[in-house]
């Protein structure tokens, strides 16, 4: 991956992030701010995958979106929530983790 295809992953994950984040403020969409903070952010997640995704292949890009997305969500819960996972979730994480890891340092996949 290039510098700029990190550019875009990073841009899509902290999109995604923010707007998972505002979702849960947004109670199912009933308050405009947070809703409207979704929707922008999913926009622009979504639009930095599409970009990403003309130099990755897609399994490498949704497996790298979603699962250090994942991670961070969980994380911005606990800073933005107070939620607290329990130990199965701690291990799933650094499952997904280890996972991520695994793909940056041994994967051989090519951009088509």
């Amino acid at each position: 991956m290039t510098w700029l295809s990190y550019l875009y992953l990073a841009c899509a994950i902290t999109a995604e992030v923010v707007g998972t984040t505002a979702l849960k403020s947004s109670y199912s969409f009933t308050r405009l701010g947070p809703s409207a903070i979704t929707v922008i952010s999913y926009a622009i997640a979504f639009y930095m995958l599409a970009q990403l995704l003309k130099s990755v292949p897609v399994g490498l890009a949704y497996a790298l979106w979603s699962g250090l997305g994942m991670v961070l969500v969980m994380i911005s819960a606990m800073v933005v929530y107070g939620e607290r996972p329990d130990w199965a979730a701690v291990l799933g994480v650094a499952m997904i983790i280890a996972g991520v890891i695994v793909i940056q340092l041994f994967s051989n996949m090519n951009a088509h």
